[in-house]
């Protein structure tokens, strides 16, 4: 089974109550051999409307942030969520909801096989690395999950609430550029890092 494959079954699913609210499933975008995965909660109103991940107000500071980093969605980065459809007024995803869709989400990070992890907010994390994790004490620290390194940060959604998280986060993703140098190219190029 490949990535084509898996996507087609999301497409099609049907096993929970957010088919009836939803207008477009949200598998993922970036290449299928992408040496960074992001891992965000739920796709959100226009993401819902467009039918891509991380194409509003959040997606459009994600994209910056990956830019200074010197990283983009078509060569470095496969871009998924917890879920694939959008939770009714952009709550947080029930965790039924989660137990359907997290099968989908590792058979992408199963094909993808990413070299490092990139898990935005609270729910990406507690949904991979455990319950009991918070985001606020692990944040900008290199987890390992599934033998890869893996790391939390704040969802953009967060900085756009509060700013002052955005000088913790750069930091973190600074890391992150480092590690892909380390682990990827050596070479890699970033203006900023």
């Amino acid at each position: 089974m490949n990535l084509k494959d898996i996507n087609k079954e999301i497409l099609e699913c049907r096993k929970c109550p957010l088919e009836k609210t939803r207008n477009h499933v949200i598998v993922g975008e970036g290449p299928e051999d992408a040496p960074i995965m992001i891992i965000g909660e739920a796709p959100g109103r226009d993401e819902d409307f467009q039918g891509r991940p991380f194409v509003g107000k959040s997606g459009q500071l994600l994209d910056k942030i990956l830019d200074a980093c010197g990283f983009n969605r078509k060569e470095h980065v496969y871009i998924s969520n917890i879920l694939k459809c959008r939770p009714p007024g952009n709550r947080t995803p029930k965790p039924e909801e989660i137990t359907v869709c997290k099968p989908w989400l590792m058979k992408q990070l199963e094909l993808i096989d990413p070299k490092i992890i990139i898990l935005l907010g609270a729910t990406a994390l507690k949904t991979l690395v455990g319950e009991e994790q918070r985001i606020t004490r692990v944040r900008g620290e290199w987890l390992n999950w599934s033998g890869r390194p893996t790391m939390p940060v704040f969802h953009p959604s967060a900085l756009l609430r509060n700013p002052e998280l955005k000088r913790p986060t750069w930091e973190d993703y600074k890391k992150i550029v480092f590690k892909y140098r380390e682990l990827v190219d050596s070479s890699h190029y970033s203006a900023h890092v």
